[in-house]
């Protein structure tokens, strides 16, 4: 006796998430690096009961301090990550950190061939202190870097116009501007708007072609 088609559900795809993470010496003052720290892990709760679209979120934290760029976590389904509070200390080597993250986006093992376009957030309260510029050129020349979707904070009042026009040029684009954290306190305002951002993306049916919603819409969103 025959039997009917059978259907298998698609399986999903990866959807990548690295933070790229100030935690240069200046991230303790004012508490930046607490709620730095309280943001992403809630950011990381909400991810790990959002997996239900085509778009399975993976994510990453990269710290940048000291004098050096490093993985905090691992690119790990969020469903599967145990955070772990980052400490601050030293200078900001954000150059080494696009260096770092261009290395992972190419590395196969890390974000597969199949990955849905990855989303990079940075998170910075000051001018880098080492080579940033031809590190970044090359990540935004890469195939992953170029697609993915780049949002930035700057944390803090010691943000300089100077500072500031460093995360526009990772963003990229005029449609998005750098999210603005004067008040530490809005860096969970921001994660909000990460967490509302890639949820949207992991749950549409084209995952690739979803636009940054602006700030001030999130309350439509659920944010």
């Amino acid at each position: 006796m025959s039997q009917g088609p059978r259907f298998v559900a698609a399986k999903q795809r990866p959807l990548p998430v690295i933070i790229l993470a100030d935690v240069s010496g200046s991230m303790t003052e004012d508490g930046k690096i607490d709620v730095l720290n309280d943001s992403v892990a809630e950011m990381y709760r909400a991810f790990a009961g959002t997996d239900v679209g085509r778009g399975a979120i993976h994510t990453a934290v990269v710290t940048f301090g000291g004098d050096r760029a490093q993985v905090h976590q691992d690119l790990i389904p969020a469903s599967e990550a145990q955070w772990t509070d980052m400490a601050a200390s030293g200078h900001t080597p954000l150059g080494a950190a696009f260096e770092l993250v261009n290395q992972m986006l190419a590395d196969e093992a890390v974000v597969p061939v199949r990955a849905f376009h990855p989303a990079l957030v940075l998170v910075s309260d000051g001018m880098p202190t080492d080579e940033w510029e031809e590190p970044l050129e090359r990540l935004l020349a890469s195939p992953r870097g170029r697609a993915a979707t780049r949002l930035a904070v700057g944390v803090g009042s010691g943000m300089t116009d100077q500072a500031r026009a460093v995360l526009r040029r990772f963003i990229g684009t005029p449609d998005v501007d750098v999210f603005d954290a004067r008040d530490v306190d809005r860096v969970v305002d921001f994660f909000r708007w990460v967490t509302v951002t890639v949820t949207r993306k992991a749950n549409s049916p084209r995952p690739n072609d979803v636009t940054v919603i602006p700030p001030d819409e999130l309350a439509e969103f659920g944010g």
